[in-house]
Order: C-alpha cells, then sequence, then structure tokens
C-alpha cells in the first residue's frame, strides 16, 4: 500500500503562485530576445554575404566579419542562457561562415 501526502501538500506548478507567473515572464522575455538576436545575425550574416559578393575593400571585408562574430557571439550566449548548450544547429541553421567562427569571443580595441 502506498501513502501519499495530502494535496494541499503537495506543491503545484499550475496554480498562479507568484513563482511560477515570474518563471513564466522570464521565459517569456528570454525566448524574446532569443529570437531578435536571431534576427540580428541573420541581417548581419545577409550583409556580408552580400558585400562579399559585390567584392568590398579589405577594410570593410574585416569590419563586417566583426560585426557579424559580434552578433554570433551574443546569440550564442542568449541560447546558452535559454538552456540550449550546443551550437552545431544553430551553426548550420544560419550557415555561420568558419571566418566569423574563428572570431568568437575576440575582445577589439575601440577606435
Amino acid at each position: 500500500m502506498t501513502v501519499r501526502p495530502p494535496q494541499a501538500l503537495a506543491p503545484s506548478f499550475t496554480k498562479e503562485t507568484g513563482l511560477n507567473i515570474l518563471e513564466y515572464e522570464l521565459m517569456s522575455e528570454r525566448a524574446d530576445s532569443l529570437g531578435r538576436h536571431g534576427l540580428k545575425v541573420e541581417k548581419a550574416l545577409a550583409l556580408l554575404s552580400e558585400r562579399l559578393a559585390a567584392g568590398c575593400p579589405p577594410e570593410e571585408r574585416e569590419a563586417l566579419l566583426d560585426d557579424a562574430a559580434d552578433k554570433v557571439w551574443a546569440f550564442f550566449i542568449q541560447r546558452e542562457m535559454c538552456g540550449l548548450r550546443s551550437q552545431k544547429d544553430a551553426i548550420s541553421r544560419y550557415g555561420i561562415p568558419r571566418e566569423v567562427i574563428a572570431r568568437l569571443g575576440i575582445v577589439r580595441k575601440k577606435a
């Protein structure tokens, strides 16, 4: 015979307690932020691809690679905050070039 505690003493995750509401709001904000970061990555990579195809000068190429790397780095950090530890699927989904991946996390001096 199994004895279970009274339902009044069992923790409920379906009731609207202050903690559950806060956790829901935090998850919502994380997901929204992840989406915004994803859009920034898409735009930076599209601009990089477009300008490289047009034959941009080396200085512009370096600036575009640095900008794309910064956007991807922020996106990866946001993914980890959401509990997504592996970045392999994001790299393949967004088609992130190796040149960008090689620059992730590099701190550059501001001119």
